[in-house]
């Protein structure tokens, strides 16, 4: 696919920590002085006299090398469908570190596509001349700004995302489970910060240790409330126990009570939850077994919705039947003709890190061709539609994308329930990653507790004789501290819609197969 103009408007998620300070300069420009009329970006047209030069760094040696492989490859397909003879693009292995980018900032670039890591792009944002844009592949909110913009999936979209989609499916209070780690903390946040905007209470949040079954149990049984509702089932046994051996009853009273016993024999648990959704912050393999101990514990998604972040897309949960109705927020599909291509230069189907790296090519080139300023360009608030919907770049250096929501259905198949939006005449998202506070700590439920006489029904000239405490009653007030503090930023230019045919989707020129087929980028 080509990236177009449009109006508006595991994913990759990097490690996520702390907050970075805004850009400043050129790169924290009002966009009122950054566009008016959008202009079509027009690839194979590109033939003025100008020698214009990318520099491209990505690990291609190393661990990561199959990452960098793949956006190289994507990188290529986008540079030789322009057909220009005057672009140069030159490749480094960013496993070298230091060295690397010092080499890359020597070949005196226009822009710079990558660096994949957060710890190397935040080391390139020190080191280049200000002025100078970069496309990252990083989501850590404190490795961009000042010129450092990433095109990758940024968390809190996928979060906000699917919180919104709470608040249309009734949602009124709901639980996070997260992992034990920066990110999941910093997501956590997120889903506080969401809550906040939407008008969806978050009740409580529960962190475990990634891949370890004792932490995974014991945060779902603390979420469940698997001790008090298992308590206020046994003492709700045994008062009807007792009523049957100690109480005179009438043949209808003892049918009754026998009733009851039978009803709570099919049970291990008693008692309402506080909260009638759960949401789950991790990996999807995470997500299964999160989500296996809380219907051991009582709370299955019959008793309570369960929703997913993008680090669903593409897991193996999507082949799990009792999580048949969970719904997440993930991209939409690649398009179809970028895949074709890409499978047959590479041999396998392309992950999103490389759609990420083609639409990033697609944007650099561009932005070298367009006759406007380069921020001008690149912070464009109507957007672009690539090869996975919609996207724009932020001031600072943030990334928004359109995302859709999927229901699993439990045969690998999950199902489309609401199209990603294909711009952004409606502003989509209010939070940003870099004002979010991270929730350093267990998030305890607000609860009244479960008393078990609020679930038997005895004979009423015997109902005084018998009483019960109530089980996990919480009415502590939330802590402050555990709150966030939640920006909300709406660009101005953004509020309101602009009715004009000049902002409609502009179909761009085909890729030109035989250049694909018959020139190769050297490095």
């Amino acid at each position: 696919m080509y990236i177009k103009r449009i109006f508006g408007f595991l994913a990759l998620c990097g490690l996520l920590v702390g907050c970075a300070g805004g850009p400043r300069g050129r790169w924290s420009v009002d966009y009122n002085d950054a566009t008016t009329t959008p202009a079509s970006m027009m690839y194979g047209a590109y033939n003025d006299a100008a020698n214009h030069r990318v520099a491209v760094i990505l690990p291609t040696s190393g661990d990561a090398a199959a990452a960098g492989r793949a956006i190289r490859t994507s990188v290529e397909m986008a540079t030789l469908s322009t057909g220009a003879d005057n672009l140069s693009v030159s490749f480094f292995d960013s496993a070298r570190g230091a060295d690397a980018i010092n080499d890359a900032l020597a070949s005196n670039p226009e822009i710079i596509i990558g660096p994949l890591f957060a710890n190397d792009a935040r080391m390139l944002r020190e080191s280049k001349p200000y002025d100078l844009p970069v496309l990252s592949f990083t989501s850590d909110a404190t490795a961009i700004g000042d010129g450092v913009m990433t095109m990758a999936l940024m968390p809190t979209n996928s979060i906000e995302a699917i919180v919104r989609e709470m608040r249309t499916d009734g949602v009124r209070r709901f639980v996070v489970l997260a992992p034990d780690t920066e990110s999941g903390h910093l997501l956590a946040g997120a889903a506080q910060g969401a809550s906040d905007i939407h008008n969806v209470q978050l009740a409580g949040a529960f962190f475990y240790t990634e891949k370890d079954t004792d932490s995974i149990k014991s945060a779902t049984e603390r979420a469940s409330m698997n001790v008090a509702r298992t308590a206020a089932h046994k003492r709700a046994r045994e008062i009807l126990s007792d009523v049957l051996t100690n109480e005179k009853l009438t043949s209808i009273e003892r049918s009754s009570v026998l009733r009851q016993m039978d009803r709570l024999s099919k049970h291990d648990v008693l008692g309402d939850l506080p909260y009638d959704a759960v949401l789950f912050l991790g990996t999807g393999d995470d997500t299964k077994s999160l989500a296996s101990f809380m219907r051991y514990f009582g709370v299955g998604n019959r008793d309570v919705a369960f929703y997913g972040t993008a680090m669903w897309d593409g897991a193996d949960i999507a082949n799990d039947i009792t999580m048949t109705g969970a719904k997440y927020a993930a991209l939409p599909d690649t398009d179809e003709t970028f895949v074709a291509n890409y499978e047959r230069i590479a041999g396998e189907k392309p992950s999103r890190i490389a759609s990420f790296g083609y639409d990033a090519a697609n944007l650099a080139i561009g932005m070298l061709y367009s006759d406007k300023l380069q921020n001008a360009y690149l912070l464009d608030p109507s957007g672009y539609a690539g090869v996975d919907g919609a996207v724009r770049l932020r001031p600072t250096g943030a990334s928004e994308r359109g995302l859709r929501i999927m229901e699993l259905t439990g045969d690998g198949t999950p199902r489309v329930v609401k199209n990603a939006p294909a711009d952004f005449m409606t502003p989509i998202y209010n939070i940003e990653q870099r004002h979010i506070t991270p929730i350093e700590t267990t998030v305890p439920l607000q609860t009244r507790g479960v008393n078990p006489m609020n679930y038997i029904t005895l004979p009423e000239r015997i109902s005084g004789k018998y009483k019960s405490k109530t089980y996990g009653a919480n009415m502590t007030a939330q802590s402050n501290a555990q709150l966030v503090d939640v920006v909300t930023v709406l660009p101005e230019d953004d509020r309101d819609p602009i009715v004009s045919e000049n902002y409609k989707p502009v179909k761009l020129s085909p890729v030109k197969q035989t250049l694909i087929d018959s020139i190769e980028v050297e490095e």
